[in-house]
């Protein structure tokens, strides 16, 4: 015999959990019971009438005489085997006793075993109701796969714990879904965004390998082209390592000052301004914050390095930090107009504004790229993607807001630690 081919399911313990409880109340009723009866022998009470012989072997009831009580009548009456009437009643009344608790207990016996049987029966059945939503849990988990996370259990019923459990794994299952929907088009992406240019750089190569007259100038070229083609795909793994840290439980906080990162990110941000004659302005007030160093640093250079990006020759940019309850940094740039009912498409990674026309494309999360601008570096795409996933990461809210006259204005809000 195979060991463990016996697996007592929860039904079946819960049925028997259900006859042992009914046994033991069962027992101890007749326990009660059976003392009951027994204290009553024991304890008669008064005797209204008593006992005198007629004759040998005879005995008539009589009422006892005045000031005599029927022990004491009892007592004084002698059978003629030489007993008192009072050992014959005592013998009759434990005869009449026994007979009586041992039919009791019979009969209770008997009538505890049937309604034990009745109760282990209703127990299958209560416990087989009571499961049934689990069943239906366990039914759902087993189909599922990453082709079918759409499915839900949908219980119907009262509000009651069960109830509870079956929604709760629903809500769980739309959040899988859109996980892995979200990182399905996020691997397709990121491939096709890798592809690009990987291909420029087999391409350059296979060209400069097919020419034997090419000088130096030509593979000077070559190599700058590839060298930009490699800088594109290191910044692209960057951002998805960025990314990807982002997503995962915080295992240290430190003290962060907004204001700090800010000015840092200016620092960098000022030698891709200056060729654009961008004008910045800033008002940075202390803005601390509890969490990941690093990545708080990268949130305020992306939002930084996006807003001169994707700006137009001669405009502005606007840094603000401060506190209003909470910790933020607001980053304001002037731009193309961007469509309002877009501007959440912006922190999708890789995704491209439709119906963009011009010399502006869409590269993905908001970071507009302008094709043919010498000298300024493409983004990954990923930019506000991770701005998204840090203030996430740090229990914080990113807010964005198409302006007017074009451009973005985007404000992340984290808890403060004062």
């Amino acid at each position: 015999m195979r060991p463990g081919w016996f697996r007592p399911t929860v039904r079946l313990k819960l049925t028997l959990l259900y006859g042992v409880l009914f046994l033991l109340a069962g027992a101890g009723l007749l326990a009660v019971n059976y003392a009951l009866v027994h204290a009553r022998f024991a304890n008669p009470g008064a005797v209204g009438v008593m006992v005198r012989t007629t004759g040998p072997g005879q005995v008539t009831a009589a009422p006892p005489g005045k000031g005599t009580t029927p022990d004491q009548f009892f007592d004084q009456q002698v059978a003629p085997d030489g007993s008192t009437l009072g050992d014959v009643v005592k013998r009759v009344q434990r005869d009449v006793e026994g007979k009586a608790q041992r039919e009791l207990l019979t009969q209770s016996g008997i009538a505890l075993a049937l309604m034990a049987l009745v109760s282990v029966g209703l127990g299958w059945v209560v416990a087989g109701r009571v499961l049934h939503p689990l069943q239906e849990i366990t039914a759902t988990a087993k189909r599922l796969s990453g082709r079918n996370l759409h499915e839900r259990i949908n219980l119907d019923g009262p509000e009651d714990e069960l109830k509870e459990l079956a929604d709760t794994f629903d809500r769980m299952l739309a959040r899988l879904d859109a996980a892995f929907d979200g990182q399905r088009r996020f691997v397709a992406n990121a491939s096709h965004e890798l592809r690009t240019p990987l291909t420029i750089v087999r391409t350059e190569v296979d060209v400069a390998l097919a020419n034997r007259r090419s000088s130096a100038e030509d593979m000077r070229a070559m190599a700058e082209r590839v060298r930009d083609a490699a800088g594109r795909c290191e910044r692209l793994i960057d951002g998805l390592l960025t990314m990807a840290r982002s997503e995962r439980e915080l295992r240290a906080r430190d003290q962060v000052d907004l204001a700090e990162a800010a000015g840092e990110a200016l620092v960098h941000a000022r030698r891709e301004a200056a060729p654009l004659g961008l004008s910045l302005a800033a008002t940075l007030e202390p803005a601390p914050v509890a969490g990941d160093e690093a990545l708080l640093g990268r949130l305020v250079a992306n939002l930084v390095e996006n807003a001169v990006r994707h700006n137009r020759p001669g405009g502005h940019l606007t840094v603000v930090t401060g506190q209003n309850g909470r910790a933020f940094v607001r980053v304001a740039n002037s731009g193309d107009r961007i469509p309002p009912d877009q501007v959440g498409a912006l922190f999708e990674p890789f995704h491209r504004l439709a119906g963009r026309t011009g010399s502006l494309q869409r590269a993905g999360t908001g970071s507009l790229r302008r094709a043919g601008s010498g000298g300024r570096s493409e983004g990954s795409g990923l930019g506000l993607s991770i701005v998204r996933a840090v203030a996430l990461a740090h229990g914080g809210e990113v807010d964005a807001t198409a302006l007017p006259d074009g451009g973005l204005e985007v404000v992340v809000s984290l808890p403060a630690s004062y």
